[in-house]
């Protein structure tokens, strides 16, 4: 037991015994900590979950899990933590989406800078493929001679 009594006996208002199961996750220096976890879980609870895990540092990470989760549930009441979870999700399947989008767009980019390298090693006359600006337009083709300048998004 740590001098005094810890963040837990103190909400509680009792004594704190040597071997208090809250001591060591709940020092007297942050008593917030427990009363939002108190909030949340409950006293008997959160003595029952540390109780039943053999680890002294399991319990510790399940005490800032659990702290954890009872911020969450404070700030978000109906979601808690599973908001936070969903939010992040929908954030990696918009990035995963913008990504295949750039490196599509990246194809189509490099597919167009090979295309006169292709010529010239296949030993294709380049007078072939050159179009007036009317059958360019007419076939659908792309006047490479021009400056244009793409934005993407």
């Amino acid at each position: 037991m740590i001098s005094g009594r810890c963040a837990a006996c103190k909400y509680l208002r009792r004594r704190c015994p040597s071997d208090c199961i809250f001591s060591s996750y709940f020092p007297s220096s942050n008593p917030q900590r427990f009363a939002c976890v108190h909030r949340i879980h409950g006293a008997c609870n959160v003595a029952k979950m540390l109780q039943q895990l053999p680890a002294a540092h399991l319990r510790a990470e399940a005490a800032n899990s659990l702290y954890y989760e009872a911020q969450c549930r404070t700030q978000d009441p109906v979601y808690g933590c599973v908001g936070i979870i969903s939010s992040l999700h929908q954030q990696i399947h918009s990035v995963e989406s913008q990504l295949a989008k750039t490196k599509a767009e990246i194809a189509v980019l490099e597919s167009l800078a090979l295309e006169p390298a292709q010529i010239q090693e296949n030993g294709v006359e380049a007078s072939f493929y050159n179009f007036s600006p009317e059958q360019d337009k007419a076939a659908g083709h792309f006047n490479h001679s021009t400056n244009i300048s793409y934005h993407f998004m």
